[in-house]
């Protein structure tokens, strides 16, 4: 390969996955689409043209977390996925699915608690919450469309941040629009009572 031949496409999208990876570690990003574009930035790649996957995000998400070991990782993981439990047991006539970082095991000090729900409205939601005097915060929609959120809503539950989606009722059979995966309530017990959680 000539010396001033660029680097390979599946390089290129190595060392943005890994950069964005090491962002979202470090800086507490959280939303993958914004890790890219600041990787991408950072290393001179234009937009589109080697961009990864959110699947190739979190290979190297958890190859960092190997390489870099976070002593409190498990117990914070395991702190989350007791809160997740709890608040889809209380939000339960929703249908809530956890996805996200506490999901997929890859959570660090900045990640929230992510949990869909599926409602007629978003109102209903909203209404539930304030008769637990639950203190929520709205936040931005981003990218408005059919496969996105309805409502997004913020509150600290023991001191742990979560994360609630508001989705249509139709939402619930459709892949979510990251890819990320979703689990029922029983799929995150299971989380917290598999031998390797025991063993921790």
């Amino acid at each position: 390969m000539p010396l001033d031949a660029p680097p390979p496409r599946s390089s290129l999208r190595q060392n943005v996955a890994a950069l964005a990876a090491r962002l979202m570690a470090e800086d507490g990003i959280s939303d993958y689409g914004l890790a890219k574009r600041k990787a991408a930035r950072q290393l001179g790649v234009t937009e589109g043209e080697a961009m990864p996957n959110n699947a190739e995000i979190d290979a190297a998400l958890r190859e960092y977390q190997a390489l870099y070991p976070d002593d409190e990782h498990e117990e914070r993981l395991e702190t989350m996925r007791e809160t997740a439990c709890e608040v889809m047991r209380l939000l339960a006539p929703w249908r809530p699915a956890l996805t996200g970082a506490v999901l997929d095991g890859s959570a660090n000090g900045f990640s929230e608690v992510e949990i869909d729900l599926f409602a007629d409205s978003a109102k209903e939601v909203e209404i539930f919450l304030l008769n637990q005097a639950l203190d929520y915060e709205h936040r931005e929609v981003r990218r408005p469309g059919p496969e996105s959120p309805e409502a997004i809503l913020a509150f600290e539950w023991d001191e742990v941040p979560v994360k609630l989606c508001v989705f249509g009722p139709l939402a619930e059979r459709i892949p979510r629009r990251n890819g990320s995966d979703r689990a029922k309530l029983p799929a995150v017990e299971a989380l917290l009572t598999s031998p390797a959680q025991r063993e921790e």
